[in-house]
């Protein structure tokens, strides 16, 4: 049995804790797609962690972690991270990367420093994690796989080709140094001896473990509103966020796949530029950000104080339509329960007419948001495990929000620890 554990909107939706929670349930976790450019918190019994390539079953002594070939995979921050477990008292973990994953290169995080500097005000917000770059590359046929670093000849005449290519961008466009074949090649050398422990076939793995019946978790990182393809075009990521997708990088048949878990938050949040619809500005912002999370709406990987607003229904309907949600978990429902008056974004005024419809980013720019107002709690349930014991207008507020969006809200997150949650009736962990 598969499932997926993926996000409803712009990421930061509060995967981590959910996936943590999932994984200790399953044989084998996969991360599927994305790379070191966004990160998922968790708290746990050996502290808290913020983990932006690894799997987030390395917890757990039984499970499997996979970093699957839809990864880029940034080496040295994946051998810093596995170094902040040890540091941190996590016993080793079992982890492969797939033979099949490409390494995300130093000259792609370069190239993607330059085209924001040269984008200047026009620049997507990126993190400047070489992300845009490294898939450009990759669908362009000229990435380097984790195998490559194991067969050095062809490895060098991969970089000669490849710098002869960069270095036009590099002389003529960015007027910036040129890149060495030499100097590359002997950085991935250092890269091989120290992933070599690692490296494997995880697809043969992958459906080894299908075939014994064992439990596999698929990790999303970001979510809807950042695919490239369904979600808001150009502020988007450069992989696919979608569940589906771990068809693809997770080398998982999309037979298997009979779960598919979208997290929300209570509230809604963003790091970068783009459309969003129903966000809060100024004082009523920072009072959200400062309540939201463990420390904050701040991110995981960049610090950046991430944007806030109120649950966009319209956004996260859509969001869980296209990630094939069969069940809903919202989080951070704890942070509101300061507000006299809690608002829904329930529709999109566009050009004179409202919408429950999400439309497409040329058009999403002009919409303007129709809120619905309902009454607050004005108490603080953070940590309350029975739903039941759950004030009623807090009750009534999931069960909007799950009418709304169309799809059964079974879990509620009520703070950042890994047992802060309750079950809703319909839960099928």
């Amino acid at each position: 049995m598969v499932k997926a554990i993926v996000g409803a909107n712009w990421g930061d939706e509060g995967k981590g804790k959910i996936t943590d929670l999932f994984a200790e349930e399953s044989d084998v976790v996969i991360r599927f797609q994305g790379g070191a450019n966004a990160g998922h918190t968790i708290i746990c019994d050996y502290g808290k962690f913020a983990l932006h390539q690894l799997p987030s079953g390395v917890f757990y002594p039984h499970t499997v972690n996979v970093i699957g070939n839809g990864v880029a995979l940034n080496v040295p921050a994946f051998l810093a991270e596995l170094k902040t477990l040890e540091d941190g008292g996590v016993p080793a973990p079992h982890v492969v990367v797939d033979q099949r994953t490409h390494l995300l290169m130093s000259y792609h995080i370069l190239l993607d420093t330059y085209e924001e500097e040269r984008l200047a005000g026009k620049a997507f917000g990126s993190t400047k994690s070489g992300i845009a770059p490294f898939y450009s590359d990759k669908y362009a046929k000229i990435g380097i796989q984790a195998a490559d670093l194991f067969c050095p000849d062809r490895l060098k005449e991969q970089l000669e080709h490849i710098c002869t290519l960069k270095n036009v961008l590099m002389e003529h466009l960015y007027h910036k140094p040129l890149l060495d074949p030499k100097a590359l090649f002997d950085e991935l050398m250092g890269y091989r001896d120290a992933l070599a422990p690692y490296v494997g076939d995880a697809v043969s793995l992958v459906h080894q473990a299908l075939a014994q019946g064992k439990q596999i978790l698929l990790e999303g990182q970001l979510g809807s509103m950042k695919d490239p393809n369904l979600g808001i075009c150009p502020m988007t990521t450069s992989s696919h966020t979608l569940a589906g997708f771990g068809t693809v990088g997770g080398a998982v048949p999309p037979t298997a796949i009979t779960d598919v878990v979208v997290v929300t938050k209570a509230y809604s949040s963003a790091v970068g530029a783009g459309a969003f619809v129903s966000e809060l500005f100024g004082a009523e912002a920072e009072e959200l950000r400062r309540r939201g999370g463990d420390a904050g709406e701040y991110g995981a990987t960049t610090g950046r104080p991430r944007r806030v607003g109120w649950f966009d229904a319209v956004a996260t309907k859509y969001g869980c339509m296209v990630q094939g949600a069969t069940q809903v978990v919202l989080t951070a429902i704890d942070c509101l329960g300061y507000l006299d008056e809690i608002k829904v974004c329930t529709g999109y005024e566009i050009d004179g007419a409202v919408t429950t419809a999400f439309p497409v980013p040329a058009v999403l720019e002009r919409a303007k948001p129709v809120y619905t107002t309902l009454p607050g709690w004005k108490c603080d349930i953070r940590g309350v495990t029975e739903y039941k014991k759950f004030p009623k207008a807090a009750q009534d507020y999931v069960a909007f929000l799950e009418e709304q969006i169309g799809c059964p809200i079974t879990i509620v997150s009520t703070g950042p620890k890994r047992r802060e949650i309750a079950l809703r009736s319909g839960s099928h962990q």
